[in-house]
Order: structure tokens, then C-alpha cells, then sequence
């Protein structure tokens, strides 16, 4: 992975990831890069090893997207990290690792309240089609309506419930129930067409998770 790949990589994630979040990007077997933030930081360098027992190699072994707290005992610091791994074709080519000092609380309602025009509704997550990332927020869809909430996708994604909401590309999450097709897009993505007709990306880095979840 050369610094053009990773400096694009960054790009895409500063518009993603939450606040006070540490970044570290390796390839397969090293650290290639790392931002260490305000609240965090694990005192990487690149060139370290990835360590066994980091959301990194945890990744990285079962090659899709994991999110678990660290212990304190593998690098020094607890941690709660997220890390997605990079796949080109079928070759394994590194991770991105978000990295925050706790896990976000989760939500106490079963809604979200997004603002439509100049109101604000309270929307169940049972009516939530898709989410799309827009800028630092995020608008949600439902079959009748869109809102924006102030929170980021990545944010949001700590908080949906994991048995209907999967995220299936950097810019979409995606409520299950509201898939009407899956269709194959290239060699290893895929196209959603939800039941309104919007048709939704499922990325090469989400594919093979995606596909894990749904059994096919």
C-alpha cells in the first residue's frame, strides 16, 4: 500500500469517523500510518509489528469487520477499536483501525430524531430504509420521508441494533427488512434495490461480511 493509497484512505475517513478518534492503518503485517488523537493514543509508530490480541489482527485473522474492546495488557492502554480490513480481490492488503477510549453509550430509545425541514420527528427504527452519509451528518430515509441527524454514519453505526441494520458501504447503512433484491454488481460487490426502488452499493470492503450476515 503505497502513501498515495493511504493518503486517500484518510481523506475518506476524517468525513466518517468520530471525534477524538485514533487512526492507524497497516498493511498486512505492519503499521503504515498513525494519528493519534486528544483523548488516545497507543504510542504506535510506523513500522511496529501488528501485536496479537489488537483489533487489528483480530480483523486481519478472520479477514472482516470487527468492533471489541482491547485490554490494556496488549498495548498498554484499554481501548475500543474498530477495524476494517482492506481486500483486493481475494488478497488481503491491510487494515484501517478506528481507535476510541470507550465504546459509545447506546441509544436509550428505539428512534431517531432527525430534522426535516424546520421540525424535528422522532423516526422508529423500524421505519428507517437507509442511512447515507452527508458531510459530518447523516440524512435517513424512510419510505415517506428524509431527515438529517447531526450525528456521522460511523457514529450512528454503534448505536442501530445489529439484528436489522448492517453497514454495507462507507457511505450507507442499510435496514434488512427493507431489501427487495440483491444483485451482483462486479466480480466481488453487489447492488441493493430497496423496496422503494433506490438502488444501494454494497462495497468491496463490506461484500464479504455482508454476505456472512445475510447467508448466501
Amino acid at each position: 500500500m503505497d502513501q498515495h493509497t493511504v493518503s486517500s484512505i484518510m481523506e475518506v475517513i476524517q468525513d466518517l469517523v468520530p471525534k477524538d478518534t485514533s487512526i492507524a492503518i497497516t498493511n498486512d503485517k505492519q503499521y503504515i500510518y498513525y494519528q493519534p488523537s486528544s483523548q488516545i493514543d497507543l504510542k504506535i509508530k510506523p513500522g511496529d509489528i501488528i501485536r496479537e490480541g489488537t483489533a487489528t489482527f483480530k480483523a486481519l485473522s478472520v479477514q472482516q469487520r470487527i468492533s471489541d474492546y482491547i485490554d490494556k495488557n496488549v498495548l498498554g492502554t484499554s481501548y475500543f477499536g474498530m477495524s476494517v480490513p482492506i481486500v483486493d480481490g481475494n488478497k488481503l492488503r491491510g487494515c484501517v483501525t478506528a481507535i476510541l477510549p470507550r465504546k459509545p453509550l447506546s441509544f436509550p430509545t428505539s428512534f431517531l430524531t432527525v430534522k426535516a425541514n424546520d421540525r424535528w420527528l422522532p423516526v422508529p427504527f423500524k421505519e428507517i430504509m437507509y442511512l447515507e452519509a452527508q458531510s459530518r451528518k447523516t440524512n435517513v430515509h424512510t419510505s415517506t420521508n428524509v431527515g438529517t441527524h447531526k450525528f456521522n454514519l460511523t457514529e450512528l453505526e454503534f448505536y442501530l441494533p445489529k439484528d436489522i441494520f448492517i453497514r454495507c458501504h462507507r457511505s450507507y447503512i442499510v435496514n434488512i427488512d427493507f431489501i427487495s433484491e440483491i444483485q451482483p454488481d462486479s466480480h466481488s460487490t453487489f447492488l441493493l434495490i430497496m423496496k422503494d426502488g433506490t438502488r444501494v452499493p454494497v462495497s468491496q470492503t463490506y461484500a464479504s461480511q455482508f454476505r456472512k450476515i445475510l447467508c448466501f
